[in-house]
């Protein structure tokens, strides 16, 4: 599946930001997330959807914060983000796998499918 990431932009402190990740085909049978990398950090989880409308985890730094979800009439997945913090600033990545257990789902490694990245900035 080829996955194209879009919606991000500079933002404020306290505001919202929707990103889109545009998937090929139906993201149904894949386990999709939301990663991202501020500058001189690693890639780190944010967020993931288990495929076969299994249920959705969250860092725990974005927790009540971000929503991940599925419009599967567009084969898109969301990432709604509100409160948006300037600690939130990144590159923000969708990723799809196709056999992800839970263990594995803050692992980046664990998902074959990557999009590019958007950025994301929130200024205080």
């Amino acid at each position: 599946v080829q996955l194209q990431a879009s919606g991000g932009g500079l933002v404020q402190a306290g505001d919202s930001l929707r990103l889109s990740c545009a998937a090929s085909e139906r993201t149904n049978s894949y386990t999709m997330g939301w990663f991202r990398q501020a500058p001189g950090k690693e890639r780190e989880f944010v967020a993931t959807l288990f495929r076969n409308y299994g249920r959705s985890y969250y860092a725990d730094s974005v927790k009540g914060r971000f929503t991940i979800s599925r419009d599967n009439a567009r084969n898109t997945v969301i990432l709604q983000m509100n409160s948006l913090k300037p600690e939130d600033t990144a590159v923000y990545y969708c990723a799809g796998g196709s056999s992800i257990i839970f263990s594995q789902i803050y692992n980046p490694s664990a998902y074959n499918y990557w999009g590019q990245g958007t950025l994301v900035t929130v200024s205080s």
